[in-house]
């Protein structure tokens, strides 16, 4: 268990120093450009393919949808999903303190956002910036009996939850607490997550066995996350690239 309150693979590196960063900026030099993180630009099709079209009907008449960022930190994923931008538009939102001020691109379909991170400095500079509306900080794997009852309340509101590279580092029973609540809403609702190899492989398998209980199985793609550290790949002999798996499922009906 790190200092973040994160369940941790210790074979992979962690980023802790970075995730509480005042702004996105280190996260875009060591993480995006160093180890060139593009896996935002496959969260971001998947999303296109399978929930941007219903998400775009389902506001054309303005009525925005509840979209939920779950262990989001700045936001990246949001920006790809919910703003259309790719690797390169968010490096480049992000080169500077200054640029990085405001969300370059516009939503492209009515939404309240809500942010969820156990990392304060990064859910100020998301709201900030225009990519929350909301956010709650909280420690998932142990939230106080008030902040289970606000994500509770968050996650059955939510028409649309993405949760990024997190759910397996996050205890089954927390991750079953978040899926139960999300999978109890009665409005009709689609979630985007994914899973990294070869990290934290019998955690992905678990998560995985928990959200088939609970949803509908819309899709998946396979891509590349980013390129291993110096670290990753001692322990990962003959690997360069951590992969990812990217799942879309819907509550049932």
């Amino acid at each position: 268990m790190s200092d973040s309150g994160v369940k941790t693979d210790e074979k992979k590196q962690h980023f802790d120093d970075i995730y509480v960063a005042e702004n996105p900026v280190p996260f875009k030099e060591r993480i995006m450009d160093a180890l060139q993180y593009v896996s935002d630009n496959f969260n971001q099709q998947s999303f296109d393919r399978l929930i941007l079209p219903w998400a775009q009907q389902k506001t054309a008449n303005g009525t925005p949808l509840n979209f939920v960022d779950l262990a989001g930190c700045f936001g990246n994923t949001t920006m790809a999903t919910l703003n259309g931008m790719d690797y390169d538009a968010i490096r480049d939102n992000w080169k500077d303190a200054e640029s990085a001020r405001k969300v370059a691109q516009p939503r492209r379909f009515p939404a309240q956002v809500t942010g969820i991170d156990i990392s304060a400095n990064a859910l100020a500079y998301g709201k900030s910036a225009g990519i929350y509306d909301t956010t709650i900080e909280a420690d998932l794997n142990h939230p106080s009996a008030e902040t289970q009852a606000q994500l509770s309340d968050t996650l059955r509101a939510a028409n649309i939850l993405i949760s990024t590279a997190a759910l397996v580092y996050l205890e089954p029973e927390a991750v079953a607490r978040l899926m139960d609540a999300f999978a109890d809403g009665q409005d009709e609702g689609y979630m985007l997550v994914n899973f990294l190899n070869p990290f934290a492989l019998e955690a992905a398998d678990a998560t995985k066995r928990t959200l088939l209980e609970r949803f509908e199985f819309v899709g998946s793609m396979a891509s590349r996350h980013r390129m291993m550290s110096p670290i990753e790949r001692e322990n990962y002999p003959g690997e360069e690239w951590a992969l990812l798996e990217v799942w879309v499922l819907r509550r049932r009906a």
